[in-house]
């Protein structure tokens, strides 16, 4: 079988190469993406996708499977299974016709367990939740035994079969392993196999009163899968003792073997699933894809293209420590993707009203814009021009400071592809004070493109025509928290309170080129000088809404050289 060359590998990869080369598996690469549909996928998942994905794909005829891993009937919706498949297909992985879910093996889970009841491995318990916890013990003194962990093979048959039939409360009893309960490893302190739950099922309905924990079903389900390489992040190092010994007790034919490796943490957010449910839940974003969040529905939206996550994941690689990523890196590769793909546009989102006294009256003219200078092959728009314009209100100052070369009384500027431009007369508000209106002249010879051009202005600003512009809602986006590591803080604040409140700006009456005028949602563009942008799901006919995906200036690429990615 094809591996990948010696020089690319991590230790992954490694590990997988020398089973191909003992024959471990019997020349096979199999792996899964096993997600829980309780929630939606963040850009953690997105790095697990491309391991799981990639590896198989590497090697020839390996191979990946999509699992849901619906074990807990109380937290899972076919809702998250439609979701985590869409967002799946987004990032541009495709598990073909293998697509599976835990509950498909429900019988065969509980075969197993009347198995291990039988070979006196297992028994039912019950004890209370509360005094399940007491009887563990702790990291430094050992665990006792349950009073119930000497019943007879028959009587835990029965009282299993009970479970099964439905004739008992959620608590009254439990199906736990028999293993050591002063063993070290807290996992193999009799852990739990199945629960009783009385609630449907997202597939199997009322079918079930009992259910396997996750612990008890996915060495299982993978076993059954055939997985090879079962891939997963460093929390569940602790739980691989549990996990080989489900696999031997159950006698499975493929022993999977069980990989941890670093999950991937951002600056300035959070991963956690329960953390994100109570931001959402307590109304802090506006939903699982509100563009500010993690999640690759608030990536979508925002517009981060699904190629540079996948790029972003590859170039950090797999690790054995976790470590806190710089959100800056990720950026970096969204504007490298996005400066190479999306066209130009002007956009103003501060508008101030510029007359042009000695432009004619009319339609105007059209002026040639290229839309994007790093791919040729995109060609040239024509961008309206008119005596009345807007231009951003930052490129207009009344008291120029030194080195500011941009518009200011008396002084030129050039427009954008367009002709250079001289302030006459500054027009203030009588009550306020406030500038309304900047009355200009232009110089006719001095068309962009034109041989008149030749005569230089040290500033150039960006403008749109006031009779052809669209008026858009432009929303930017800053850092969800306000401090890099909000799992993590240095004084223990609790990470709610650590809410950037200025995260999300609003501003409406912003003027775009008329080229959006029948953008889809999700298209991407550069608005020249402010950054990139996308066309929000909130858009309707008579209103355009643009998510700024990044910002223009590229912090990550100067400190870059010579630095480590991670923060911590």
């Amino acid at each position: 079988m094809a591996k990948p060359p010696q020089g690319q590998q991590d230790f992954i990869r490694a590990i997988v190469s020398r089973d191909l080369d003992t024959h471990q598996f019997g020349g096979a690469v199999r792996t899964r993406f096993p997600p829980e549909p309780n929630g939606h996928l963040h850009i953690g998942h997105a790095k697990s996708l491309c391991v799981n994905f990639g590896i198989a794909g590497e090697f020839a005829g390996g191979r990946c499977n999509l699992r849901f891993d619906d074990t807990n009937p109380a937290k899972e919706s076919s809702e998250y299974v439609e979701s985590i498949r869409e967002d799946v297909r987004w990032l541009g992985f495709d598990w073909e016709d293998r697509c599976f879910f835990a509950s498909d093996y429900f019988e065969r889970f509980h075969d197993y367990a009347v198995s291990l009841i039988k070979k006196g491995r297992a028994y039912v318990d019950s004890l209370s939740a509360d005094d399940i916890r007491r009887h563990r013990g702790t990291l430094t003194e050992p665990g006792r035994d349950s009073p119930y962990r000497t019943r007879s093979v028959e009587e835990n048959l029965r009282l299993f079969s009970h479970m099964r039939a439905g004739d008992f409360e959620e608590g009254a009893h439990v199906l736990r392993a028999k293993i050591d309960m002063a063993s070290s490893n807290i996992n193999l302190r009799d852990p739990t196999l199945y629960r009783i739950r009385r609630a449907p099922h997202h597939r199997t309905g009322a079918a079930w009163a009992i259910y396997p924990t996750y612990d008890f079903a996915h060495p299982l389900s993978d076993a059954l899968e055939g997985i090879t390489h079962s891939l997963c992040t460093l929390e569940f190092e602790d739980h691989r003792a549990l996990y080989d010994w489900v696999l031997d007790e159950c006698a499975v034919d493929c022993h999977s073997r069980q990989i941890e490796f670093a999950r991937l943490n951002l600056t300035y957010t959070v991963m956690s699933k329960r953390k994100l449910t109570a931001l959402v839940d307590e109304g802090h974003v506006s939903g699982w894809n509100d563009p500010r969040l993690p999640t690759l529905r608030g990536l979508r939206r925002r517009g981060y293209p699904p190629d540079a996550i996948r790029r972003f994941c590859e170039h950090i690689g797999v690790a054995k420590r976790d470590s806190v990523i710089d959100v800056r890196l990720l950026e970096h590769f969204v504007r490298e993707e996005l400066n190479a793909r999306a066209p130009r546009v002007m956009a103003v989102l501060r508008p101030l009203r510029v007359v042009l006294t000695n432009y004619p009256d009319g339609d105007g003219e059209e002026l040639p814009a290229v839309n994007n200078p790093e791919d040729p092959s995109m060609g040239a728009r024509m961008v309206p021009f008119s005596r009345v314009l807007y231009i951003e209100r930052d490129d207009f100052c009344d008291d120029p400071p030194p080195r500011y070369f941009r518009l200011a009384p008396g002084r030129e500027v050039r427009l954008r592809y367009a002709y250079i431009i001289r302030c006459a007369d500054v027009i203030r508000d009588e009550r306020t004070g406030e500038i309304v209106e900047l009355h200009c002249t232009y110089d006719p010879d001095t068309k962009s493109g034109s041989g008149g051009a030749v005569r230089k202005v040290k500033g150039t600003v960006h403008w749109v025509s006031a009779a052809h512009a669209l008026e858009a809602e432009v929303r930017l986006f800053d850092h969800l928290f306000t401090v890099p590591d909000p799992d993590h803080d240095p004084e223990g604040r609790e990470y709610r309170s650590l809410l950037n409140p200025n995260s999300l700006e609003r501003l409406r009456g912003c003027r775009v080129e008329q080229a959006l005028r029948d953008a889809a949602v999700g298209r991407r563009f550069q608005c020249e000088r402010q950054g990139y942008f996308c066309v929000d799901d909130d858009s309707t006919g008579g209103q355009l809404v643009l998510n700024r995906i990044v910002a223009l200036r590229d912090s990550w690429a100067k400190i870059a050289p010579g630095r480590s990615q991670e923060t911590r």
